[in-house]
Protein backbone atom coordinates (compact mmCIF):
# COMPACT_ATOMS: atom_id res chain seq x y z
CA UNK A 1 0.00 0.00 0.00
CA UNK A 2 1.07 3.54 -0.69
CA UNK A 3 0.04 6.15 1.90
CA UNK A 4 0.24 9.93 1.79
CA UNK A 5 0.76 11.51 5.22
CA UNK A 6 -0.08 15.18 5.79
CA UNK A 7 -0.25 17.77 8.56
CA UNK A 8 0.03 21.44 9.50
CA UNK A 9 1.15 22.97 6.19
CA UNK A 10 -0.68 22.89 2.87
CA UNK A 11 1.83 21.73 0.27
CA UNK A 12 1.94 23.87 -2.90
CA UNK A 13 3.24 20.82 -4.78
CA UNK A 14 -0.04 19.01 -4.10
CA UNK A 15 -2.35 21.99 -4.45
CA UNK A 16 -1.07 25.00 -6.39
CA UNK A 17 1.06 22.91 -8.73
CA UNK A 18 -1.20 19.88 -8.92
CA UNK A 19 -1.00 17.88 -12.15
CA UNK A 20 -3.78 15.44 -13.12
CA UNK A 21 -3.02 11.91 -12.00
CA UNK A 22 -0.25 12.76 -9.53
CA UNK A 23 -2.30 11.34 -6.63
CA UNK A 24 -3.62 8.30 -8.49
CA UNK A 25 -1.15 5.82 -6.94
CA UNK A 26 -2.17 6.44 -3.32
CA UNK A 27 -4.31 3.87 -1.53
CA UNK A 28 -4.94 6.00 1.57
CA UNK A 29 -4.35 9.56 2.82
CA UNK A 30 -3.85 10.21 6.55
CA UNK A 31 -4.04 13.81 7.80
CA UNK A 32 -2.70 14.60 11.28
CA UNK A 33 -4.43 17.95 11.79
CA UNK A 34 -4.22 21.70 11.28
CA UNK A 35 -5.03 21.69 7.56
CA UNK A 36 -7.68 23.71 5.72
CA UNK A 37 -10.87 21.81 4.96
CA UNK A 38 -10.79 22.92 1.30
CA UNK A 39 -7.29 21.47 0.95
CA UNK A 40 -8.39 18.07 2.25
CA UNK A 41 -11.51 18.20 0.07
CA UNK A 42 -9.39 18.90 -3.00
CA UNK A 43 -7.00 16.05 -2.23
CA UNK A 44 -9.70 13.44 -1.55
CA UNK A 45 -11.43 14.42 -4.80
CA UNK A 46 -8.28 14.18 -6.90
CA UNK A 47 -6.85 11.08 -5.22
CA UNK A 48 -10.08 9.07 -5.23
CA UNK A 49 -8.98 7.08 -2.19
CA UNK A 50 -10.10 7.35 1.45
CA UNK A 51 -8.82 10.30 3.46
CA UNK A 52 -8.86 9.88 7.25
CA UNK A 53 -8.07 12.76 9.58
CA UNK A 54 -7.76 13.78 13.20
CA UNK A 55 -8.22 17.32 14.38
CA UNK A 56 -5.41 19.64 15.37
CA UNK A 57 -5.54 22.52 17.82
CA UNK A 58 -6.34 24.99 15.00
CA UNK A 59 -9.22 23.05 13.40
CA UNK A 60 -12.13 24.84 15.12
CA UNK A 61 -13.71 25.69 11.74
CA UNK A 62 -14.35 21.97 11.24
CA UNK A 63 -17.22 22.39 13.74
CA UNK A 64 -19.27 24.21 11.10
CA UNK A 65 -17.42 23.27 7.91
CA UNK A 66 -15.83 19.82 8.14
CA UNK A 67 -13.90 18.62 5.09
CA UNK A 68 -16.46 16.95 2.82
CA UNK A 69 -15.67 13.48 1.56
CA UNK A 70 -13.15 12.89 4.37
CA UNK A 71 -13.60 10.76 7.49
CA UNK A 72 -12.74 12.01 10.98
CA UNK A 73 -11.32 9.18 13.09
CA UNK A 74 -10.85 10.91 16.45
CA UNK A 75 -11.52 8.47 19.30
CA UNK A 76 -12.11 5.64 16.83
CA UNK A 77 -10.42 2.44 15.74
CA UNK A 78 -11.17 1.84 12.06
CA UNK A 79 -10.00 -0.78 9.59
CA UNK A 80 -9.15 0.35 6.06
CA UNK A 81 -7.67 -2.08 3.53
CA UNK A 82 -6.84 -4.42 6.41
CA UNK A 83 -5.00 -1.72 8.42
CA UNK A 84 -6.22 -1.04 11.96
CA UNK A 85 -5.96 2.74 12.48
CA UNK A 86 -6.52 4.53 15.79
CA UNK A 87 -7.20 8.29 15.80
CA UNK A 88 -6.45 10.70 18.66
CA UNK A 89 -6.41 14.38 17.65
CA UNK A 90 -5.57 17.43 19.70
CA UNK A 91 -2.57 18.66 21.67
CA UNK A 92 -1.53 19.47 25.22
CA UNK A 93 -3.82 22.01 26.91
CA UNK A 94 -2.14 25.41 26.87
CA UNK A 95 -4.91 28.02 26.44
CA UNK A 96 -8.21 26.25 27.04
CA UNK A 97 -9.34 26.26 23.40
CA UNK A 98 -10.99 23.29 21.75
CA UNK A 99 -8.94 20.19 20.91
CA UNK A 100 -6.53 20.75 23.80
CA UNK A 101 -6.24 18.13 26.54
CA UNK A 102 -4.46 17.55 29.81
CA UNK A 103 -2.36 14.41 30.15
CA UNK A 104 -5.14 12.77 32.16
CA UNK A 105 -7.83 13.72 29.63
CA UNK A 106 -5.84 12.16 26.78
CA UNK A 107 -5.12 9.05 28.88
CA UNK A 108 -8.88 8.74 29.55
CA UNK A 109 -9.60 8.88 25.80
CA UNK A 110 -7.16 6.00 25.30
CA UNK A 111 -8.69 3.96 28.15
CA UNK A 112 -12.12 4.27 26.52
CA UNK A 113 -10.70 2.58 23.41
CA UNK A 114 -9.08 -0.41 25.18
CA UNK A 115 -12.00 -2.78 24.60
CA UNK A 116 -11.99 -2.02 20.87
CA UNK A 117 -8.20 -2.44 20.72
CA UNK A 118 -8.42 -5.80 22.46
CA UNK A 119 -11.24 -6.98 20.19
CA UNK A 120 -9.28 -5.91 17.08
CA UNK A 121 -6.13 -7.65 18.31
CA UNK A 122 -4.16 -4.39 18.48
CA UNK A 123 -3.46 -1.53 16.10
CA UNK A 124 -1.22 -1.03 13.06
CA UNK A 125 -1.19 2.78 12.84
CA UNK A 126 -1.84 5.41 15.49
CA UNK A 127 -2.75 8.78 13.95
CA UNK A 128 -2.47 11.77 16.28
CA UNK A 129 -1.85 15.49 16.11
CA UNK A 130 0.61 15.75 19.00
CA UNK A 131 3.77 13.62 19.27
CA UNK A 132 4.70 11.27 22.11
CA UNK A 133 6.54 12.90 25.01
CA UNK A 134 10.27 13.12 24.33
CA UNK A 135 10.04 11.91 20.74
CA UNK A 136 10.09 14.89 18.41
CA UNK A 137 8.08 17.17 20.65
CA UNK A 138 8.87 20.71 21.79
CA UNK A 139 9.90 22.10 25.16
CA UNK A 140 7.02 24.59 25.51
CA UNK A 141 3.68 23.40 26.90
CA UNK A 142 1.88 23.90 23.58
CA UNK A 143 4.22 21.55 21.71
CA UNK A 144 4.98 19.06 24.49
CA UNK A 145 4.01 15.49 23.67
CA UNK A 146 1.88 13.11 25.72
CA UNK A 147 3.40 10.51 28.04
CA UNK A 148 0.29 8.35 27.56
CA UNK A 149 1.20 8.07 23.87
CA UNK A 150 4.48 6.44 24.89
CA UNK A 151 2.53 4.04 27.11
CA UNK A 152 0.18 3.27 24.21
CA UNK A 153 3.18 2.48 21.99
CA UNK A 154 4.79 0.29 24.65
CA UNK A 155 1.60 -1.67 25.26
CA UNK A 156 0.33 -2.18 21.70
CA UNK A 157 3.52 -1.78 19.62
CA UNK A 158 1.85 -0.34 16.52
CA UNK A 159 3.94 -0.51 13.39
CA UNK A 160 3.62 3.26 12.85
CA UNK A 161 2.79 6.28 15.01
CA UNK A 162 2.02 9.27 12.80
CA UNK A 163 1.72 12.79 14.19
CA UNK A 164 1.92 16.45 13.21
CA UNK A 165 1.92 19.64 15.32
CA UNK A 166 5.71 19.97 15.58
CA UNK A 167 6.78 21.79 12.39
CA UNK A 168 10.12 20.54 11.14
CA UNK A 169 11.49 24.09 10.97
CA UNK A 170 10.85 24.72 14.69
CA UNK A 171 14.22 23.19 15.65
CA UNK A 172 17.50 22.95 13.81
CA UNK A 173 18.20 19.33 12.96
CA UNK A 174 14.63 18.12 13.49
CA UNK A 175 14.12 14.49 12.53
CA UNK A 176 11.06 13.41 10.58
CA UNK A 177 11.40 9.70 11.38
CA UNK A 178 12.33 8.24 14.78
CA UNK A 179 12.02 4.89 16.53
CA UNK A 180 10.34 4.11 19.86
CA UNK A 181 11.03 0.45 20.44
CA UNK A 182 9.78 -1.34 17.33
CA UNK A 183 7.40 1.50 16.38
CA UNK A 184 8.35 3.96 13.65
CA UNK A 185 7.30 7.48 14.68
CA UNK A 186 6.75 9.81 11.70
CA UNK A 187 6.22 13.57 11.77
CA UNK A 188 3.82 14.15 8.85
CA UNK A 189 4.37 17.93 8.74
CA UNK A 190 3.83 19.06 5.16
CA UNK A 191 3.77 15.74 3.33
CA UNK A 192 5.44 12.34 3.59
CA UNK A 193 5.02 9.18 1.56
CA UNK A 194 4.84 5.81 3.26
CA UNK A 195 4.93 2.39 1.61
CA UNK A 196 3.25 -0.15 3.85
Amino acid sequence: MKLLLLSDQEEPYLWDFYKPGMLADYDLILAAGDLKAVYLEFLVTMARCPLLYVRGNHDQLYDTQPPEGCDQVDDQLVTINGLRILGLGGCMRYSGSAWQFTEEEMARRIRKLRRKLKKAGGVDIVLTHAPPLGCGDGEDLCHRGFACFRELIEEYQPRYFIHGHQHLNYKTGSQRVRMLGSTTVINACGRYELHF
